[in-house]
């Protein structure tokens, strides 16, 4: 055990070392969950708002502090079980890299930051961040030990992030966006978990309490449902929603997003898929080429509607 993560001394580590260790601590590459606050000024056609696209910024800017606050709060509190764990051991926090006290104030820095930063665009703004902020403790301390309600405290993390990247530039949240980002986050959260079962085989429920009620198999079934769930409410969402053309073309992107979900099952299945499947953006050239096929084939039929 390290006595650098247990006393807070930086004995043996160079400054350099300790903010290095501090940056992968707060995970910038998470930081790509809350592009969801840009996705309701993309679809109201607000891009060349430059005003909103201000707004919106400083609204994911604001989500990306409180959220790398949420990180090391997780880090802080799973300490031990993450020392324990073959992949999360490596986490600065865990390793010693980063000591408790540090990783703490920066936390509670990062909180305070991006709380006044989401208040200061708009009180409902800020409530959204203090919800999420507020959610993710409850997550860490709590949620995360209890079967089934962890994946759903997941998913209304990503509901809070599109909700408030729709009130920061003042435009009505479509109950679309609501439940296609619910239904998203779900099969993220799932596949989180059966990644955990994966690796950590019969050491699983040794590392959370809550995983001995998972099964690989129960999380195969309920990913299948959800994936029903998912094509069935964005085909729906295609040719009924209020502001997407009337001539229905945006069923064309249906086609990218069946590739994309299929694609995402295919790679959390395969074994060498660690225990974060939101990194498969950075590691699937094919996830990532249709992830960005649809953004363009979107924004661009909107706009091409529009005008």
């Amino acid at each position: 055990m390290s006595q650098v993560v247990l006393s807070g001394s930086y004995s043996g580590l160079g400054a350099a070392q300790v903010l290095a260790g501090l940056i992968r601590a707060v995970r910038p590459r998470q930081w790509l969950k809350n592009g969801l606050l840009f996705v309701p000024l993309a679809f109201s056609l607000n891009l060349a708002e430059s005003q909103l696209v201000i707004r919106a910024a400083i609204a994911f800017a604001a989500f990306c502090a409180v959220s790398s606050a949420g990180y090391l709060l997780n880090d802080v509190a799973d300490i031990r079980a993450d020392r324990e764990h073959p992949l999360k051991r490596r986490r600065p926090v865990a390793s010693g890299l980063v000591p408790v006290p540090l990783a703490l104030g920066v936390g509670a820095g990062l909180g305070i930051f991006g709380l006044g930063l989401a208040t200061a665009l708009s009180l409902q703004v800020g409530v959204a961040a203090a919800s999420y902020l507020a959610l993710t403790a409850a997550y860490t301390m709590w949620l995360k030990r209890v079967v089934l309600l962890d994946v759903f405290g997941i998913s209304v993390l990503f509901v809070l992030r599109a909700a408030a990247g729709a009130v920061a530039i003042g435009v009505p949240i479509s109950p679309w966006l609501y439940t296609a980002t619910m239904l998203g986050a779900l099969l993220i959260a799932l596949g989180k978990r059966r990644a955990e079962l994966v690796a950590l085989g019969d050491d699983a429920r040794d590392h959370r309490a809550n995983l001995e009620h998972y099964s690989v198999e129960l999380v195969d079934q309920v990913v299948s449902i959800i994936s029903g769930a998912a094509v069935m409410t964005y085909a729906l969402y295609t040719f009924s929603a209020e502001n997407l053309p009337k001539d229905h073309s945006m069923m064309l992107t249906l086609p990218v997003v069946l590739y994309g979900l299929f694609r995402y099952l295919l790679v959390t299945r395969a074994s060498s898929v660690g225990g974060a499947p939101e990194d498969l953006l950075f590691r699937d050239k094919s996830l990532l080429a249709a992830v960005g096929v649809w953004a363009a084939m979107s924004v661009g039929i909107l706009y091409l509607a529009a005008h």
